[in-house]
Protein backbone atom coordinates (compact mmCIF):
# COMPACT_ATOMS: atom_id res chain seq x y z
CA UNK A 1 0.00 0.00 0.00
CA UNK A 2 1.42 3.58 -0.65
CA UNK A 3 1.68 5.50 1.77
CA UNK A 4 0.90 9.72 1.78
CA UNK A 5 3.27 11.48 2.73
CA UNK A 6 3.33 14.79 5.17
CA UNK A 7 4.27 17.23 2.11
CA UNK A 8 1.65 15.52 -0.08
CA UNK A 9 -1.13 16.23 2.84
CA UNK A 10 0.30 19.59 3.82
CA UNK A 11 -0.26 20.53 -0.30
CA UNK A 12 -3.76 19.31 -0.57
CA UNK A 13 -5.22 20.42 2.94
CA UNK A 14 -2.47 23.48 3.28
CA UNK A 15 -4.15 24.85 -0.28
CA UNK A 16 -7.91 25.44 0.82
CA UNK A 17 -6.52 26.71 4.49
CA UNK A 18 -3.84 29.50 2.61
CA UNK A 19 -6.75 30.81 0.54
CA UNK A 20 -9.08 31.04 2.90
CA UNK A 21 -7.94 31.41 6.57
CA UNK A 22 -4.52 32.78 6.56
CA UNK A 23 -5.43 36.66 5.02
CA UNK A 24 -7.83 36.88 7.73
CA UNK A 25 -5.16 36.61 9.97
CA UNK A 26 -7.43 36.22 13.24
CA UNK A 27 -22.44 7.41 -0.51
CA UNK A 28 -21.47 4.24 1.21
CA UNK A 29 -18.90 1.61 0.59
CA UNK A 30 -17.84 -2.09 1.94
CA UNK A 31 -16.66 -1.67 5.61
CA UNK A 32 -13.00 -2.37 5.92
CA UNK A 33 -10.50 -1.82 8.58
CA UNK A 34 -9.70 2.05 9.18
CA UNK A 35 -6.22 1.22 8.66
CA UNK A 36 -6.54 0.21 4.95
CA UNK A 37 -8.36 3.33 3.70
CA UNK A 38 -7.51 6.04 6.70
CA UNK A 39 -3.47 5.46 7.02
CA UNK A 40 -2.29 7.08 10.32
CA UNK A 41 0.08 9.77 8.90
CA UNK A 42 0.71 12.78 11.60
CA UNK A 43 2.15 16.18 11.20
CA UNK A 44 2.57 19.29 13.81
CA UNK A 45 2.23 21.85 10.28
CA UNK A 46 0.72 24.99 11.94
CA UNK A 47 -1.88 25.11 9.03
CA UNK A 48 -3.18 21.96 10.26
CA UNK A 49 -3.68 22.58 13.95
CA UNK A 50 -6.63 24.18 15.89
CA UNK A 51 -8.67 24.01 12.99
CA UNK A 52 -12.42 24.37 14.55
CA UNK A 53 -14.15 22.85 11.41
CA UNK A 54 -14.17 21.28 8.41
CA UNK A 55 -16.29 21.72 5.54
CA UNK A 56 -16.88 18.92 2.94
CA UNK A 57 -18.05 20.61 0.03
CA UNK A 58 -19.76 17.44 -1.82
CA UNK A 59 -18.84 16.41 -5.26
CA UNK A 60 -17.27 17.69 -7.30
CA UNK A 61 -15.02 17.52 -10.79
CA UNK A 62 -16.38 14.33 -12.87
CA UNK A 63 -19.14 13.71 -10.13
CA UNK A 64 -22.23 16.16 -10.41
CA UNK A 65 -24.30 14.59 -7.32
CA UNK A 66 -27.81 15.17 -8.12
CA UNK A 67 -28.90 17.41 -11.00
CA UNK A 68 -32.22 19.07 -12.31
CA UNK A 69 -32.01 20.13 -16.02
CA UNK A 70 -28.25 22.12 -15.97
CA UNK A 71 -28.56 22.62 -12.15
CA UNK A 72 -25.82 21.02 -10.98
CA UNK A 73 -25.51 19.79 -7.06
CA UNK A 74 -21.50 20.18 -6.85
CA UNK A 75 -22.30 23.89 -8.07
CA UNK A 76 -24.71 24.50 -5.29
CA UNK A 77 -22.47 22.62 -2.02
CA UNK A 78 -19.94 24.70 -3.31
CA UNK A 79 -21.69 28.36 -2.98
CA UNK A 80 -23.60 27.32 -0.17
CA UNK A 81 -20.22 26.07 1.33
CA UNK A 82 -17.82 29.51 0.60
CA UNK A 83 -21.03 31.46 2.08
CA UNK A 84 -20.91 29.53 5.17
CA UNK A 85 -17.28 29.68 5.63
CA UNK A 86 -17.00 33.27 5.35
CA UNK A 87 -20.40 33.35 8.37
CA UNK A 88 -18.20 31.45 10.75
CA UNK A 89 -15.01 32.88 9.52
CA UNK A 90 -16.39 36.73 10.59
CA UNK A 91 -17.18 34.66 14.01
CA UNK A 92 -13.14 33.93 14.63
CA UNK A 93 -13.33 30.32 13.82
CA UNK A 94 -10.89 28.20 11.66
CA UNK A 95 -12.58 26.62 9.09
CA UNK A 96 -10.75 24.63 6.84
CA UNK A 97 -12.82 23.73 3.40
CA UNK A 98 -11.52 20.78 1.71
CA UNK A 99 -12.62 21.99 -1.59
CA UNK A 100 -12.52 25.45 -3.10
CA UNK A 101 -13.33 24.90 -7.05
CA UNK A 102 -14.72 22.18 -9.17
CA UNK A 103 -12.66 19.70 -9.10
CA UNK A 104 -13.07 15.95 -7.47
CA UNK A 105 -10.70 14.91 -4.42
CA UNK A 106 -10.25 11.33 -6.12
CA UNK A 107 -8.08 12.87 -8.03
CA UNK A 108 -5.47 14.00 -4.89
CA UNK A 109 -5.78 10.25 -3.34
CA UNK A 110 -2.39 9.04 -4.67
CA UNK A 111 -2.35 6.58 -1.51
CA UNK A 112 -5.49 3.71 -1.88
CA UNK A 113 -5.15 1.13 -4.37
CA UNK A 114 -8.81 1.19 -5.55
CA UNK A 115 -10.26 1.26 -8.88
CA UNK A 116 -12.97 3.08 -8.02
CA UNK A 117 -13.21 6.84 -8.34
CA UNK A 118 -16.17 7.24 -5.82
CA UNK A 119 -14.06 5.03 -3.05
CA UNK A 120 -10.97 6.86 -3.55
CA UNK A 121 -13.05 10.27 -3.48
CA UNK A 122 -15.12 9.43 0.00
CA UNK A 123 -11.38 8.18 1.56
CA UNK A 124 -9.77 11.37 0.71
CA UNK A 125 -12.49 13.43 2.24
CA UNK A 126 -12.86 11.30 5.20
CA UNK A 127 -8.74 11.04 5.35
CA UNK A 128 -7.98 14.78 5.49
CA UNK A 129 -10.42 15.31 8.21
CA UNK A 130 -8.82 12.95 10.29
CA UNK A 131 -5.62 14.32 9.52
CA UNK A 132 -6.98 18.35 10.79
CA UNK A 133 -8.42 16.72 13.78
CA UNK A 134 -11.05 19.39 14.10
CA UNK A 135 -13.55 19.76 16.46
CA UNK A 136 -16.63 18.95 13.81
CA UNK A 137 -17.32 18.12 10.37
CA UNK A 138 -20.44 19.38 8.06
CA UNK A 139 -21.12 17.62 5.00
CA UNK A 140 -23.27 19.86 2.50
CA UNK A 141 -25.21 18.48 -0.04
CA UNK A 142 -28.56 18.52 -1.81
CA UNK A 143 -31.22 16.21 -1.62
CA UNK A 144 -33.62 14.38 -4.52
CA UNK A 145 -36.84 12.39 -4.26
CA UNK A 146 -39.28 10.72 -6.06
CA UNK A 147 -42.11 12.49 -5.08
CA UNK A 148 -41.53 16.31 -6.24
CA UNK A 149 -43.57 17.50 -2.89
CA UNK A 150 -40.74 16.29 -0.38
CA UNK A 151 -38.80 19.31 0.89
CA UNK A 152 -36.72 20.53 3.47
CA UNK A 153 -33.67 19.94 5.06
CA UNK A 154 -32.59 16.42 6.21
CA UNK A 155 -29.13 16.18 8.86
CA UNK A 156 -27.21 12.74 9.10
CA UNK A 157 -25.22 11.97 11.74
CA UNK A 158 -23.42 8.72 13.12
CA UNK A 159 -23.57 7.07 16.25
CA UNK A 160 -21.47 8.99 18.81
CA UNK A 161 -23.41 11.40 20.52
CA UNK A 162 -21.79 14.44 19.87
CA UNK A 163 -22.63 13.96 16.50
CA UNK A 164 -26.56 13.37 17.30
CA UNK A 165 -26.06 16.96 19.18
CA UNK A 166 -24.27 18.53 16.07
CA UNK A 167 -27.12 17.21 14.18
CA UNK A 168 -29.82 18.25 16.41
CA UNK A 169 -28.84 22.10 16.35
CA UNK A 170 -28.18 21.90 12.77
CA UNK A 171 -31.73 20.01 12.36
CA UNK A 172 -33.25 22.86 14.46
CA UNK A 173 -32.09 26.27 12.84
CA UNK A 174 -33.07 24.28 9.50
CA UNK A 175 -36.59 23.32 10.59
CA UNK A 176 -37.73 26.91 12.05
CA UNK A 177 -36.08 28.74 8.39
CA UNK A 178 -37.90 25.74 6.49
CA UNK A 179 -41.14 25.80 8.55
CA UNK A 180 -41.06 21.91 7.95
CA UNK A 181 -40.49 19.63 11.33
CA UNK A 182 -37.74 16.70 9.69
CA UNK A 183 -35.88 14.32 12.47
CA UNK A 184 -31.72 13.86 12.00
CA UNK A 185 -31.57 10.69 10.53
CA UNK A 186 -28.74 7.50 11.81
CA UNK A 187 -26.62 7.89 8.14
CA UNK A 188 -25.22 4.32 9.69
CA UNK A 189 -23.87 3.07 5.42
CA UNK A 190 -22.29 6.73 4.92
CA UNK A 191 -18.90 5.94 4.44
CA UNK A 192 -17.79 9.68 5.83
CA UNK A 193 -19.79 9.12 8.62
CA UNK A 194 -18.28 5.65 9.50
CA UNK A 195 -14.74 6.98 9.28
CA UNK A 196 -14.29 10.28 9.85
CA UNK A 197 -13.34 10.48 13.82
CA UNK A 198 -14.67 13.51 14.75
CA UNK A 199 -18.26 14.36 14.82
CA UNK A 200 -19.38 14.48 11.60
CA UNK A 201 -22.68 15.28 10.06
CA UNK A 202 -23.87 15.43 6.69
CA UNK A 203 -26.19 18.38 5.85
CA UNK A 204 -29.20 17.58 3.44
CA UNK A 205 -29.73 21.69 2.62
CA UNK A 206 -32.85 20.97 0.24
CA UNK A 207 -34.22 18.72 -2.26
CA UNK A 208 -33.19 20.02 -5.88
CA UNK A 209 -36.69 18.23 -7.29
CA UNK A 210 -39.01 20.07 -5.21
CA UNK A 211 -39.80 23.50 -6.74
CA UNK A 212 -39.62 25.68 -3.76
CA UNK A 213 -36.68 24.03 -2.81
CA UNK A 214 -35.13 24.15 -5.76
CA UNK A 215 -35.94 28.45 -6.00
CA UNK A 216 -33.81 29.06 -3.00
CA UNK A 217 -31.03 26.47 -3.60
CA UNK A 218 -30.38 28.50 -6.86
CA UNK A 219 -30.45 32.26 -5.79
CA UNK A 220 -28.06 33.85 -4.61
CA UNK A 221 -30.52 35.06 -1.71
CA UNK A 222 -31.90 31.25 -0.78
CA UNK A 223 -28.15 30.25 -0.23
CA UNK A 224 -27.17 32.73 1.94
CA UNK A 225 -30.06 32.61 4.34
CA UNK A 226 -29.40 28.41 4.14
CA UNK A 227 -25.30 29.68 5.33
CA UNK A 228 -26.93 31.70 7.74
CA UNK A 229 -29.23 29.12 9.50
CA UNK A 230 -26.29 25.94 9.11
CA UNK A 231 -23.74 28.62 10.70
CA UNK A 232 -26.15 28.92 13.20
CA UNK A 233 -26.71 25.77 14.26
CA UNK A 234 -22.76 25.12 14.06
CA UNK A 235 -22.00 27.78 16.07
CA UNK A 236 -25.19 27.17 18.34
CA UNK A 237 -23.50 23.43 19.32
CA UNK A 238 -19.66 25.18 19.94
CA UNK A 239 -20.87 26.86 22.22
CA UNK A 240 -23.09 23.96 24.06
CA UNK A 241 -20.24 22.12 24.24
CA UNK A 242 -17.99 24.57 25.80
CA UNK A 243 -20.46 25.00 28.57
CA UNK A 244 -20.45 21.54 28.91
CA UNK A 245 -16.72 21.52 29.00
CA UNK A 246 -16.45 24.26 31.97
CA UNK A 247 -16.00 23.19 35.72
Amino acid sequence: MIQPTVRTLCRIAVFGFLLFCLPTAVTSGAAMPDSFYLPEIKTDHPALSDVDIVIDVGHGGIDSGTFYGDILEKDINLSIAKRTYELLRQQGYLVLMNRIDDYALSGENLWLRSKSRHIKDLAQRAHMANEVNPKLVISLHVNAAKRPSTRGAIILHQKDERSKALASSLQNKLNAYYGIEHDPVYGRTYYLLKYSKAPTVIVEVGFLTNAEDRALLTSSEGQQALAVKVAEGVVAYLKEQEKGSQP
